[in-house]
């Protein structure tokens, strides 16, 4: 199975994000989203090192609401 990772950006510089998400920093690039306006605070699905898509702040709580329950019924 694949997920997309909800992140915060936190820092821009041509079509490179540093994003964080659970206290986890990545560099990711935003390459696939150059006709999306994405500015920092913003909140976007990662795929393997990929922006795949702009999410509002409260979808990306509810994703990490949902993985959180996933891992805590793995335990």
């Amino acid at each position: 199975m694949c997920l997309g990772i909800p992140m915060q950006i936190k820092s821009i510089e041509n079509y490179t994000a540093s994003c964080e998400a659970k206290g986890v920093s990545r560099d990711v690039s935003l390459f696939m989203m150059q006709e999306e306006e994405l500015n920092v605070d913003d909140f976007v699905v990662v795929h393997v090192g990929y922006a795949i898509q702009k999410i509002s702040q409260q979808e990306a709580q509810t994703a990490w609401e949902l993985y959180d329950q996933m891992l805590a019924a793995e335990s």
